[in-house]
């Protein structure tokens, strides 16, 4: 199988850090000048590596391969968190365009078409995942209509900014991908505490979140005597901490759910809160298990109506995401490429994250590989990865992309 260059990869990956740079880490949200910069970059150095590129309408840089197909399509996004690792995402990015040019190098390989792509907008500045839902037909009708960033920054002035406007937008080509791979850190600490070197994909969790909105009686905090009280933040606490309680007797082994926005209104130490709101998001890879969170959930919330203090109803928080399976030939590709540079280093595992994978598998088949994250850190200017993880990341990902296109041939 072909070798790839280390040097030469930990070379493109260091430079494409370099825009938007905040040392140790990036600030490279989707659509900023350091984004648009390097998105260009990535277009000379796709256009480098003989493959045809260039950026569409939203912001996708695509580099076709001039050989025949069927091709793999190999990439992720190159936008980050407002404050966020030089890996992440970044490192999906560079393996597409070191697999590229290695199996081009290689006399074995050379034949082989692989597409390398850096997605828009994975991150969510304006709609999760954006440029891949708009490459795979995913986006709902209507989603761009008006759509603005937190900061009420639309969509399209940051198009127009970046000389996007009228550019047309890629489109899936029916019949050209044998699928899409992905590889990525894993955000998390399992892989280095379990002393594993590289993560083969078994599945995307889903995401599901509901807002709860409590309305009590707002009143003086010392002449209220507590029998008569509807204290709208006593009921948020008693519903966090059933919440704590009752989830994990419906909790899958890699389940999490996390409550990380409350508000209290009005937030006065002498003012009996008369309005409070809770913010829960909860994962998992079974769509049983984040329907059983959510009826839990709900049945929590009949304990507190009836209880007859402060009341409770609920909404959906975000669009959900269901989970979704990773193709079985493609991590039986990863995994045997896995075994072979890494042996016995490796496991299969869910990801706990989201990532662009989770909408392409929708069209093509997908396979993802992860490699260890220092600390498990990630979406934090401290996010990094080991050199020799990051170059044995590559080449497991690089002879199964070999492997795949080579079956297919056969």
């Amino acid at each position: 199988m072909s070798k790839i260059n280390a040097e030469r990869l930990l070379d493109d990956l260091r430079r494409l850090s370099q825009f938007g740079a905040n040392n140790p880490g990036v600030v490279r949200p989707a659509f900023s000048e350091a984004d648009i910069e390097a998105r260009n970059w990535l277009r000379i150095q796709y256009t480098k590596a003989g493959l045809d590129a260039s950026i569409d309408g939203m912001g996708n840089v695509l580099g076709r391969s001039k050989k025949s197909g069927p091709a793999l399509l190999i990439g992720s996004h190159s936008d980050s968190q407002p404050t966020g690792g030089w890996l992440d995402g970044a490192l999906g990015v560079i393996y597409g365009l070191e697999i590229v040019r290695s199996l081009a190098e290689d006399p074995l390989t050379r034949g082989l078409a692989v597409d390398t792509v850096s997605w828009q907008d994975e991150e969510s500045r304006f709609f999760s995942s954006l440029g891949c839902r708009s490459f795979c037909d995913q986006l709902p009708p209507g989603t761009l209509d008006g759509l603005c960033d937190k900061e009420g920054h639309p969509l399209e002035k940051a198009l127009e900014s970046a000389g996007l406007i009228d550019v047309p937008l890629f489109k899936l080509e029916q019949g050209r991908y044998l699928g899409y791979l992905e590889g990525h850190i894993e955000q998390g600490p399992q892989l280095e505490l379990q002393q594993k070197k590289i993560g083969v994909v078994s599945s995307i969790v889903g995401v599901g979140g509901m807002v709860f909105s409590f309305k009590g009686i707002q009143n003086h905090a010392g002449t209220t005597m507590m029998k008569i009280r509807k204290d709208a933040a006593t009921a948020l606490f008693k519903l966090a901490s059933r919440i704590n309680e009752e989830f994990p007797k419906v909790a899958g082994i890699h389940s999490v759910w996390t409550m990380g926005r409350a508000i209290i209104h009005p937030g006065a130490p002498s003012i009996v809160p008369g309005a409070a709101e809770l913010e829960l998001q909860y994962r998992d890879a079974s769509l049983e298990v984040l329907e059983a969170f959510e009826e839990t959930a709900k049945n929590l919330m009949e304990e507190i109506n009836v209880a007859g203090g402060a009341t409770v109803e609920s909404r959906a928080s975000r669009v959900q995401i269901p989970p979704c399976e990773m193709d079985s030939n493609f991590k039986r590709h990863l995994s045997d490429a896995a075994e072979m540079h890494a042996p016995t280093l490796w496991e299969l595992m869910p990801s706990g994250a989201f990532h662009d994978a989770g909408i392409v598998q929708r069209v093509i088949p997908c396979g993802m590989l992860f490699i260890p994250s220092i600390g498990g850190v990630s979406h934090d200017f401290s996010e990094n990865s080991h050199d020799e993880d990051i170059v044995l990341g590559c080449q497991v990902m690089a002879d199964a992309a070999a492997s795949l296109l080579q079956e297919q041939a056969i």
